[in-house]
């Protein structure tokens, strides 16, 4: 069981923390909301407001601007609260997704800050090798035959094409023995994913139990019909941290990211009771009584 003082130390946990003390410090510093009828242009708000129009423009604003930057923003807290008082806020699709992107960026800003260890990104990499597992690749020749040229004869064409390749030499143009096709005859190092993309996964399984070195078929694909011949293949494996560092480490920040947002509204969910309520009949239950 892992020592408080460990606990104590997990960045989840300060984050559940800092999350709540900052919801319940916003209702209680007094600034731009302090009293309903009141609007509180603060100085950090001004500077805001300066900071942003000097990025926007790269220069500082006058005063004319800078007093029309401070009126607009006026305006728009007068909207804002006149808008929520009518209830013009709940049932906003819009407005409750960026309220909750609000929220949730705090969660990803915190993740953001943490920096893996090496022994962190190495037990990672171990206990999710699937996201990280070079895949075979395969290199191979093939022989197009299309089904709907040779309809009435398919099977005599079949034959004759792998008569012939049993004749070719090894580095004979085997091409020439198929039909007019836009796939390239012959394909060097093409990761199992890429052949599944342009032959369709039949065709890849295929070429995953097909020996190396000699004619093989007719495999179907997503075209119709091919003789294969492979060239060479390199088998799947898991790479080292040291080659596939970078993807580990933003794989971890991602799962860091999500770990937290969890964390987050777990903590928040203890706050509320949640009632579902049953759905509606549909029509054809109702029709049914």
């Amino acid at each position: 069981m892992p020592s408080l003082r460990r606990v104590l130390r997990e960045p989840l946990l300060h984050f559940v923390a800092i999350g709540a003390a900052l919801f319940v410090a916003y209702g209680l510093i007094p600034g731009e909301r302090a009293t309903p009828g009141e609007i509180v242009v603060t100085r950090g708000k001004v500077e805001q407001l300066a900071t942003g129009f000097a990025k926007l423009w790269q220069r500082p604003p006058t005063e004319r601007e800078l007093k029309g930057l401070i009126d607009d923003w006026v305006r728009e807290e007068i909207a804002v609260r006149e808008a929520t008082a009518m209830g013009l806020d709940r049932d906003d699709t819009v407005v409750r997704r960026r309220l909750r992107q609000k929220l949730e960026f705090l969660s990803d800003d915190d993740a953001a800050q943490a920096t893996p260890s090496k022994e962190e990104l190495t037990a990672y990499l171990a206990a999710n090798p699937n996201k990280f597992r070079a895949e075979p690749r395969h290199s191979f020749r093939h022989v197009y035959i299309n089904p709907e040229r040779h309809s009435t004869n398919l099977q005599a064409r079949l034959d004759s094409v792998r008569d012939a390749l049993t004749r070719l030499n090894p580095d004979g143009d085997s091409a020439s023995l198929g039909d007019p096709s836009l796939l390239e005859p012959q394909f060097e190092g093409l990761a199992s994913r890429e052949v599944a993309n342009q032959f369709g996964p039949q065709f890849a399984a295929a070429l995953e139990n097909l020996a190396p070195g000699r004619w093989e078929g007719p495999i179907p694909s997503g075209y119709g019909l091919h003789f294969v011949r492979v060239e060479g293949r390199t088998d799947g494996r898991l790479p080292d941290l040291a080659e596939v560092g970078d993807a580990v480490r933003r794989e971890w920040a991602n799962a860091r990211r999500v770990d937290a947002l969890d964390a987050l509204y777990a903590g928040l969910l203890k706050r509320y009771t949640v009632k579902v309520e049953p759905a509606p009949p549909t029509g054809v239950e109702e029709a049914r009584r």
